[in-house]
């Protein structure tokens, strides 16, 4: 992965939810929540809550909307998503698409659920994206965390080792307070060692660390923080949480590049 000056660049991640475009002011404003996935400037970026409200536009419109707002792809095949009108999930990506697919994670007499399964091509390698917005409740988180989990070691690496684990970023609002505790148990024993949980809510006064980004098999975070620009604050209940990430042999230059941007505070 190349930048314009011929540097490396590392992969950054993003993911944030939305809030159907609804801010803290409570007005619909579509361009602020594509203001603010700008200033992120991230590779992929996983949204929650587009279009959940249809208070203007549906989520196909919202999500065609957002990707020609920032220039980055949308994910296809959302039409399954907004035909059952509660899940929202959106994949913006500045690399292309190889597959996509639908994980159900729905539990029964609970609101559904579900996760968007993207293989994405990022400079020559594969790498699995797995998008989620998980439920409210702790038993119901428990059981969608090992459905994803089982979903994402199933797949073997691309040289055909069925012991090793194909790259995969799993990421999305988890709804889960505890650090690392409760539902995340299973993912945190699966990754091995996490930095801080950086809580993203409510974005005016963030104290609960409800969006998470784990990686299996792959290239591993090697910076995060919570963008808490002066857009970002009102623009959703949520804040977004940018975490770049690198493969092993270039965490090291990766780490240097991160620096500290303007607009990022943990």
């Amino acid at each position: 992965m190349l930048s314009s000056s011929g540097h490396a660049r590392p992969l950054v991640v993003a993911t944030y939810n939305v809030h159907s475009c609804i801010g803290t002011d409570n007005r619909y404003d579509p361009d602020r929540v594509a203001a603010v996935i700008r200033e992120l400037d991230a590779d992929i970026v996983a949204l929650q809550e587009v279009g959940l409200r249809n208070r203007r536009g549906t989520l196909r419109e919202e999500a065609a909307y957002l990707a020609q707002a920032t220039g980055l792809e949308w994910m296809p095949g959302l039409d399954l998503i907004s035909r059952r009108g509660t899940c929202g999930n959106l994949l913006l990506t500045r690399w292309p698409v190889k597959e996509t697919r639908w994980i159900d994670l729905s539990v029964p007499s609970r609101q559904p659920r579900g996760a968007l399964d993207v293989d994405i091509s990022i400079g020559g390698r594969d790498l699995r994206v797995i998008a989620t917005h998980l439920g409210l409740r702790l038993g119901e988180r428990r059981r969608q965390v090992s459905q994803l989990l089982g979903a994402a070691v199933a797949a073997p690496a691309a040289d055909g080792d069925a012991a090793s684990v194909a790259p995969c970023i799993l990421l999305g609002d988890l709804n889960e307070w505890r650090p690392w505790g409760g539902s995340l148990r299973p993912l945190v024993d699966a990754c091995g060692p996490v930095g801080p949980a950086l809580a993203t809510f409510p974005s005016r006064c963030p104290v609960l660390p409800l969006d998470r980004v784990f990686a299996l098999g792959g290239p591993l975070p090697v910076d995060a923080r919570v963008h808490r620009s002066p857009l970002a604050t009102v623009a959703s209940d949520h804040l977004p949480l940018r975490t770049v990430l690198a493969w092993a042999e270039e965490r090291g230059e990766a780490g240097e590049q991160a620096g500290e941007p303007a607009s990022m505070a943990a």
